[in-house]
């Protein structure tokens, strides 16, 4: 009985979402611009680990920024001519490099659609939130946002010694000498260390060139400061990272300048769904996939290569 009972209270739940939503959604159309400044500033957020695919919300593991979502949102505010500029607002520590570099394409095209970028940083925008940050035509963060962490990492373990004392054995068989390159039943050979460094070099090498290229720095420059360190918002204000301290608010501010839309802008923030329902989903609360619905903004998929 109380399973009926509760899952009578979820189904109650889900349609008073659902009729809210649909209520919000029927008072206007979604890329019509309103009031004095005659386009929007579209707000798309980046929260959590930068991951590859969709990414989650789950409250269970934790919020990942997914770049096929967050590149549908910003390659939507680049095609639709009601969004005059938008507003990246990134609070993440990092993540995948190939997600990161997708994210930050996706920036480009919107400039490259006559759209300037503007990036609000929260709490943490470091290392791959740097990297999709660098770009923008304007980069605005809190005094104690924690950002930089300009670098590349790849960790790979050892359990040889584990294995041994619990008997554990392995049998590879493999097509040649790096097939099995950083198994963690064995130690890493010379060749193997020199492979891996160098593909750590190679990505790290590209993401000195984003960020001066980005911020108009000489890469020598940038090499001073890209040692992995963290910076305040503050420090990195000094040393030419960011424009300006400021919040969100201020980033609209500046982005609707920047655009040239005269009084206050309507905002219009891309990841979120209207009503009850919308706020459900981006919590985690109700998994999308419990509605039959696709994926949110946030499918934990770690690369090997990590930029964090």
């Amino acid at each position: 009985m109380k399973r009926w009972i509760a899952a009578g209270a979820i189904v109650a739940i889900v349609v008073l979402s659902l009729a809210v939503a649909f209520w919000q959604g029927t008072g206007r159309e979604v890329g019509s611009p309103k009031g004095p400044s005659g386009g929007q500033v579209a707000l798309v957020r980046v929260e959590g680990t930068i991951v590859s695919g969709e990414g989650s919300g789950s409250l269970l593991s934790g919020a990942s920024a997914g770049s096929e979502t967050i590149v549908k949102h910003l390659d939507r505010a680049a095609e639709d001519p009601a969004v005059k500029a938008v507003v990246l607002r990134v609070n993440s520590p990092g993540g995948s490099v190939v997600a990161s570099w997708e994210i930050a394409e996706a920036v480009r095209r919107v400039q490259d659609a006559g759209k300037p970028v503007v990036v609000s940083m929260g709490e943490s925008a470091a290392s791959g939130g740097y990297w999709i940050s660098a770009g923008a035509d304007r980069i605005i963060a809190s005094p104690d946002t924690m950002t930089g962490s300009i670098g590349v990492i790849l960790q790979v373990g050892n359990l040889s010694e584990v294995y041994e004392k619990v008997g554990y054995k392995t049998y590879t068989f493999k097509s040649g000498p790096f097939k099995d390159m950083g198994s963690p039943d064995r130690e890493m050979t010379d060749a193997e260390r020199d492979l891996l460094q160098d593909l750590v070099d190679e990505t790290y090498e590209a993401f000195v060139r984003v960020v001066a290229e980005g911020r108009g720095m000489d890469q020598a420059q940038v090499r001073k400061i890209a040692d992995g360190r963290i910076l305040t918002g503050r420090k990195a204000l000094e040393l030419g990272l960011v424009d300006e301290l400021g919040d969100l608010k201020r980033a609209v501010q500046v982005a609707a300048e920047l655009a040239g839309l005269p009084g206050e802008p309507e905002v219009r923030e891309m990841n979120r769904a209207n009503g009850l329902l919308g706020a459900l989903l981006g919590r985690g609360i109700l998994p999308p996939a419990s509605l039959g619905l696709p994926s949110g903004l946030y499918a934990l998929e770690p690369g090997p290569v990590s930029i964090r």
